[in-house]
């Protein structure tokens, strides 16, 4: 991998990571339009820790009242976020239990091309749908049952090709958050997934035999980060504003890309 191609991943990563327009889409372009090879794992662990990392500064102050409700009890200085905590659990726990029962299904058939065009088409329109919807509720108002919502909506982006954060934020829509309360609740139900698949990932590093381009990793770590903080900061300072329309046209634009691509090779 030359350091330029890296460079190239590292920012399609981190900043289609956060973005409703689905990350495996594009990183499957390069080798769909073009025959260029997969980036391999070390990378791919590189780039998650990155995007991990930037969505937690994003977000520190919510991290941080979160990290210390919940070690202090619901009755310290910060019972909504202690709660707010419980609720990313049980919104993260479909994700892991699917993910682990179906790993071989997930990164096997459901990796194929013409699934993740389809995914992105079909996705598009229902955040087409999602544009539309003008909830009131903060996050002061979320439950247990729309914790447990969202987070069969995030195990559905177990498919590749759907944008976990697109399917949340249409999840929260759908339940009558308000836009940046859907998306600030997305971004922070990612923080556990990116965690875990980067150590999942890790693990299966330091198992293979697979050399580490340190310059290549160190580079991708770096560009992931800064795009992908970059991007949260814009999505949520934005979202009230433009809405989700640009990235539904995106979207399907992209799927018919994908599509035209696979048709000519």
């Amino acid at each position: 991998m030359t350091l330029e191609y890296a460079f190239f991943l590292a920012l399609i990563q981190g900043i289609t990571e956060f973005l409703p327009i689905s990350s495996s889409a594009h990183l499957i372009l390069p080798s769909a339009l073009f025959g260029l090879p997969d980036q391999g794992l070390a990378f791919d662990v590189a780039v998650h820790f990155g995007s991990l990392g930037a969505v937690c500064l994003a977000l520190r102050v919510h991290c941080a009242r979160i990290a210390r409700g919940m070690l202090v009890g619901f009755g310290s200085r910060y019972p909504r976020h202690a709660r707010l905590g419980w609720m990313l659990v049980i919104a993260t726990l479909p994700a892991v239990v699917l993910g682990l029962l179906l790993k071989e299904l997930i990164e096997g058939v459901l990796r194929a091309d013409w699934v993740i065009a389809v995914t992105t088409i079909g996705f598009g329109l229902l955040l087409w749908w999602a544009h539309y919807q003008r909830g009131h509720r903060g996050l002061a108002s979320m439950n247990i049952s729309d914790a447990v919502v969202l987070g069969l909506a995030q195990a559905l982006a177990l498919i590749p090709g759907t944008s976990r954060s697109g399917i949340t934020l249409t999840a929260g829509l759908w339940l009558g958050l308000d836009r940046r309360t859907a998306a600030t609740f997305s971004f922070l139900m990612s923080i556990p997934i990116i965690l875990g698949a980067a150590l999942v990932k890790l693990l299966d590093l330091l198992a293979s035999t697979e050399p580490v381009p340190w310059d290549a990793v160190v580079l991708g770590v770096l560009i992931s980060f800064v795009a992908a903080y970059v991007c949260v900061r814009l999505f949520l300072t934005w979202i009230q504003r433009i809405g989700l329309l640009p990235f539904v046209v995106y979207r399907l634009g992209l799927g018919l890309v994908l599509v035209g691509a696979m048709l000519m090779y």
